[in-house]
């Protein structure tokens, strides 16, 4: 398949005229063929968003959110495309792929419903006759940066509520999915927005240091929104910082599933499974540390493998639940981290076969601080079991680590579940239920590496909007000279 990259809304090959390939990482074959865009390219899309701002931040919330889901409806209908593209691109599976379609969708129309809740407020003035407001005003154009991992949510979230805010978006691509990725352009131009309001922009891996620096640097780019990567975040937060821009990072994770003694054992092991192992784990939220107490662990631990055992893994095009990691490089990766488990005295009680880029759902017991798998996001099927004594020591082990994004604790117990539970840092939280969900009303967002700000609802009002203070004042007010 070749794409173009949708700016101003033209489909524009890079000035250049080069191209990059994404290659098909369970075939092998070439997947897309795209442009590979340059900094003149980058400068392009911000100037392209920037000439749209002055209409699109004039318009109506009617017709914002009429238009908004209207993009949504084109999406729906766009689905088997994009399923289609997004398994060759990054080897997921359909019904992943899917979900990401509906819940993009949902994410537009609720992005649509907001268009009438950017709400100002009237401040008490202590000046006599004045009527002092603060009104929340658009910020102009705003960048996003989107991984391939739920390549549909992700590019769709960066852009739907500052679109509604009444900013023009430029979405960067990532170069692991970028004709997934500008099918969400083709989705907002299919619902008939204006020009330049949607911009999509694709690059070579080796570019993309350059792109997101001009992208930064322009100075039409009023706002930045990155999912990634903690280091990768790092470098943005930097760049950005440099150039007094905000922005909002949702970084790497590491999310703990604690499973107390009193839990429902069998509703445990479903979460786990699920949380561990959708989308082959390579999900922001996906259970990185599955924390169990001991006296419940042997129980936990067989029931859990034995179903981890039983989830077939193959080519996302079969009927699987496990598709291929995003390359073969990712693959190996997941070698490394068990032969280091095991070498360490970890046991593997399910799965820790690989086929090319196809990993099994894999298990690790006895995991201890000294192995990766401890530590490290492994964004992969290989997931850790820690064996805890008590609520102290789950809570501690919880606590340990750099990311605090999801989390989610088990027990009959609500009382003892919320006790666990406040003291878990992380900016997400589930009691009897898996580590990943997603809402698009919800506030999503964490803390320590695992960035700063949020997305969904109100909270993203406050990300893509800054406040204004106006007065209206006697004319014929008393000035002391």
């Amino acid at each position: 398949m070749e794409v173009k990259m949708l700016i101003g809304g033209e489909d524009l090959a890079a000035e250049t005229g080069r191209t990059f390939d994404r290659i098909d990482p369970v075939t092998g074959e070439v997947a897309t063929t795209a442009p590979a865009a340059g900094a003149a390219d980058a400068r392009k899309a911000a100037e392209a968003a920037q000439a749209a701002f002055p209409g699109w931040a004039a318009t109506s919330p009617a017709e914002r959110r009429a238009l908004l889901n209207k993009a949504a409806d084109a999406l729906d209908a766009m689905t088997p495309e994009v399923i289609a593209a997004a398994t060759s691109e990054t080897g997921a599976t359909g019904p992943w792929i899917g979900f990401n379609c509906m819940l993009a969708a949902g994410m537009l129309r609720e992005a649509g419903a907001m268009t009438t809740q950017i709400l100002g407020e009237v401040i008490p003035a202590n000046k006599p006759g004045t009527l002092a407001m603060a009104q929340r005003k658009p910020l102009g154009v705003c960048l996003g940066i989107a991984p391939w991992n739920a390549p549909v949510i992700l590019g769709t979230r960066a852009v739907a509520m500052a679109i509604a805010c009444g900013n023009t978006a430029v979405l960067k691509a990532s170069e692991l999915s970028p004709a997934t990725q500008l099918a969400i352009g083709e989705a907002f131009r299919r619902a008939g927005f204006p020009p330049g309001v949607m911009n999509v922009i694709t690059n070579a891996p080796e570019d993309a240091a350059e792109v997101v620096n001009a992208l930064i640097e322009a100075p039409e780019v009023r706002h930045i929104n990155f999912t990634g990567s903690t280091g990768v975040g790092r470098i943005i937060a930097t760049k950005a910082a440099q150039n007094l821009k905000p922005v909002l990072l949702e970084l790497g994770g590491k999310a703990p599933l604690v499973i107390l003694d009193d839990a429902d054992i069998d509703a445990a092991v479903n979460a786990a499974a699920f949380g561990a192992f959708m989308n082959q784990g390579q999900i922001c939220m996906s259970t990185e540390r599955i924390i169990v107490q001991d006296s419940i662990a042997d129980t936990f631990t067989e029931r859990l493998a034995a179903k981890a055992s039983a989830l077939p893994a193959g080519n996302p095009r079969d009927q699987v639940v496990l598709g291929a990691l995003v390359t073969p490089e990712a693959a190996e990766k997941m070698d490394k981290i068990i032969a280091d488990a095991t070498a360490k005295g970890g046991t593997v009680v399910a799965g820790g076969g690989r086929d090319g880029a196809i990993v099994e759902a894999t298990l690790i017991d006895g995991v201890t601080p000294d192995m990766t798998i401890y530590a490290e996001e492994s964004f992969g099927p290989v997931k850790p079991i820690i064996r805890v004594k008590d609520d102290e020591d789950a809570i501690r082990v919880a606590n340990d680590t750099e990311y605090g994004l999801s989390a989610a604790v088990f027990s009959s117990n609500i009382q003892r579940a919320m006790a666990v539970a406040d003291r878990i840092e992380s900016g997400i939280c589930h009691i009897n239920g898996p580590t990943l969900a997603d809402e698009a009303q919800m506030p999503f967002g964490g803390v320590k590496d695992s960035g700063y700000g949020r997305f969904g609802g109100k909270a993203a009002i406050d990300a893509f909007t800054s406040i204004r203070w106006v007065t209206i004042e006697d004319p014929h007010q008393h000035y002391p000279f």
